[in-house]
């Protein structure tokens, strides 16, 4: 089994743990034991519980990276991040039941929060340079634009999980970030 594959077993059994038990009752001697290794093997995966939570994020944080340098270049910044975000939103609902539970868990936790923040910054820093190219106007102000732009539409995209995840899933996601978003826009 390649490294990666352990990485998702190890990931995916602790966020099922976490989720039945919660994150701080649940011990990395749990997880290890239900992966069946030793919890010294599980760190050598992960250096922290909290990475267990929040490592595949990285990756969502790279999907939408590319996902935004797919759109056309003549997309203005607002349109292109909400289009990159359509795909994270499509994996959101296909499992629902389970994100649900994990936005509800984390949203709970908060010893969690650093490590969140920390993520969506890295989520930020990967949509900035795109965002950047994007716009038009003074030169000396676009970085300072851009990171508001980046930053406001995460908020907006956190805000309609977070609402999503407390309503159950009742409401459809898009229709929330798409509200989100126009609030901020407005």
């Amino acid at each position: 089994m390649t490294r990666r594959a352990v990485r998702t077993q190890i990931a995916q059994t602790a966020m099922t743990l976490f989720v039945a038990n919660g994150f701080e009752q649940t011990t990395v001697d749990q997880i290890a034991a239900a992966v069946g290794m030793s919890g010294r093997s599980v760190f050598r995966y992960f250096p922290t519980k909290e990475d267990m939570v929040v490592g595949h994020m990285d990756e969502i944080g790279d999907r939408l990276a590319q996902a935004l340098a797919a759109r056309p270049l003549d997309e203005d910044p607002w349109t292109a991040l909400r289009h990159a975000m359509q795909p994270h939103i499509d994996e959101l609902t296909a499992d629902a039941d389970t994100n649900v539970a994990v936005a509800r868990m984390l949203d709970a936790t908060p010893a969690l929060r650093p490590s969140l923040l920390n993520k969506r910054e890295r989520w930020a820093q990967a949509l900035l340079p795109d965002i950047t190219r994007r716009l038009r106007g003074p030169t000396r102000t676009r970085e300072l634009r851009a990171r508001a732009i980046v930053s406001s539409a995460l908020a907006c995209l956190n805000i309609a999980v977070d609402e999503w995840a407390l309503t159950g899933a009742t409401k459809p996601i898009g229709e929330l970030l798409d509200t989100a978003l126009t609030a901020v826009r407005d």
